[in-house]
């Protein structure tokens, strides 16, 4: 029975081992940023691979050594050096793989890019749908009231957008995102009600949407494709259903789509 058990636990380990390693569970990188946090996806994965390696095939070396033949059962106290020593080994995994990560995780929401070569975007989150809001021609997104948002209208009133004040004017919302191929994009997000979680699995973006806070990440998507948008937060019923789509565009198909929607406001 011991060396069966043995078998079998190896058996899981290495089968699920080999589907992290083989990736296949993992869309094609498709922004800026991605490469950079599939190489930190990598290291962590390396370093907790060889920690649950070891871990798992212990365990069933124990299994089988330990295995019942009749002996008489000793118990023990623990070993207070050995807990130290992977306490502060696990200590200095964690602390060393932040580390390492911290340089990507603050580009993303430090260093903004100039606001005269960006396309500003404002992400709104709410139960159980995605609005994405475009300045308009003025570059400036105009006043909303969450206290007046209507989420069964959709649109600009989901948003609760003051149509009365001027920068609201031009202001184009929408519930598919586009965005333009190889430019930075300088994102603001939002919540209306409960926590939500922007997540892009193709941009490798994922960032949580929080009432009462704005937050402002960016990224550059360099391949025109489609490309699912995903809430990653549990946010109530609806969790399942939302989610929505990013469609990257040509430049020239870009201005062409903004022309059109900037004539239907007029």
């Amino acid at each position: 029975m011991g060396v069966a058990l043995l078998l079998v636990i190896w058996l899981i380990t290495f089968v699920s081992s080999y589907f992290f390693v083989a990736h296949k569970w993992w869309p094609t990188a498709v922004s800026a940023s991605a490469p950079y946090i599939d190489h930190q996806i990598s290291i962590t994965f390396i370093c907790m691979g060889v920690v649950f390696l070891l871990a798992q095939l212990g365990l069933g070396l124990f299994v089988w050594q330990y295995r019942d033949r009749g002996q008489k059962v000793q118990y023990s106290h623990g070993n207070v050096k050995m807990e130290m020593l992977w306490t502060t080994l696990t200590a200095i995994l964690f602390i060393g793989l932040n580390l390492v990560g911290s340089p990507i995780w603050a580009a993303e929401r430090f260093h903004l890019p100039p606001a005269s070569q960006s396309l500003q975007l404002e992400v709104t989150g709410m139960q159980f749908a995605w609005y994405f809001r475009y300045p308009g021609p003025d570059n400036k997104f105009g006043h909303v009231d969450a206290l007046q948002s209507d989420a069964s209208a959709g649109g600009e009133a989901a948003l609760g957008l003051d149509t009365t004040d001027p920068a609201a004017k031009d202001d184009i919302v929408t519930g598919t995102l586009y965005l333009p191929v190889n430019r930075d994009v300088d994102v603001t997000l939002r919540s209306q009600d409960v926590i939500h979680s922007f997540f892009v699995p193709a941009f490798r973006f994922k960032q949580d949407a929080v009432p009462g806070l704005m937050i402002h990440m960016h990224f550059r998507p360099e391949q025109v494709g489609d490309y699912e948008i995903a809430c990653a937060e549990l946010c109530g019923l609806g969790h399942y259903k939302m989610h929505g789509m990013v469609k990257v565009v040509s430049a020239e198909d870009f201005d062409k789509w903004m022309a059109q929607r900037e004539a239907e406001k007029q």
